[in-house]
């Protein structure tokens, strides 16, 4: 769950030395920031690769067994990513801000490429986003970029922001008990601002909830279709993957 920010101008060249795979990133302010490679894997990369060669035996299966087969596969597969993110929400969002100063607005579990990586969004007290990519697996800052949004949608994240008394870090600890936490982000859409997390069970299942901004009670959200009862059969059972 990715806030929907304007990148300036970032271009990526791919760096081979001494077998250690970077990438140079450069931003629209004109600053460098080099970026290493994560050191963990992304689980789609590997079901991927089983995809391509099972495409023509898939041709003769039953449609509704493919779609069966298929998201079995993508439960495991987010499981699997869940899993191996060793570094937390809450730890990663935490290492970021020690990075960069600012205020953590989302943090995301995301594949690039063939690596899974943290994205974390800081808000600075100028009003420059940067976006900082941390190692799930070490918890090390991976390289970072800035990057340009609307002073609108700036504007409603601060008004957001002042109304809580709820960091990102404290709502994704507090979600951890439902499940691993995998997407930590602020809801300035509404009336009301919340935190949105997402979570991911021991099973693959995933669910999205809503953080209270001041109390930090954690709410099911009722508006996500995720969260229907063909992807959970309890609340419980998601506590076996609990980041905490």
């Amino acid at each position: 769950m990715k806030r929907n920010i304007v990148i300036a101008t970032v271009t990526a060249a791919a760096l081979v030395a001494g077998g250690t795979a970077t990438a140079l990133a450069v931003t629209g302010d004109g600053g460098d920031s080099q970026v290493k490679q994560s050191s963990v894997r992304a689980a789609d990369d590997d079901r991927n690769d089983r995809d391509d060669r099972d495409d023509s035996a898939d041709d003769d299966r039953d449609g509704r067994d493919d779609d069966k087969a298929d998201d079995k596969a993508e439960r495991a597969a987010d499981a699997a990513d869940a899993k191996a993110a060793k570094v937390t929400a809450a730890d990663a969002i935490t290492a970021a801000l020690k990075s960069v100063r600012g205020t953590a607005v989302s943090a995301d579990l995301d594949d690039e490429g063939s690596s899974l990586v943290w994205d974390v969004d800081v808000l600075s007290s100028g009003g420059t986003w940067h976006s900082v990519s941390i190692d799930p697996g070490t918890g090390k800052v991976l390289g970072s970029h800035t990057e340009q949004e609307d002073a609108d949608d700036t504007a409603e994240a601060r008004a957001a922001l002042k109304g809580s008394s709820v960091t990102a870090v404290e709502a994704a600890r507090a979600a951890a008990a439902k499940g691993t936490v995998t997407s930590v982000e602020l809801d300035d859409d509404g009336r009301t601002p919340a935190w949105d997390v997402d979570t991911t069970a021991a099973n693959g299942a995933e669910k999205e909830w809503k953080v209270d901004p001041r109390s930090a009670k954690v709410t099911a959200d009722t508006s996500s279709d995720d969260n229907s009862s063909d992807h959970d059969d309890n609340d419980d059972s998601d506590d076996d993957g609990s980041d905490d």
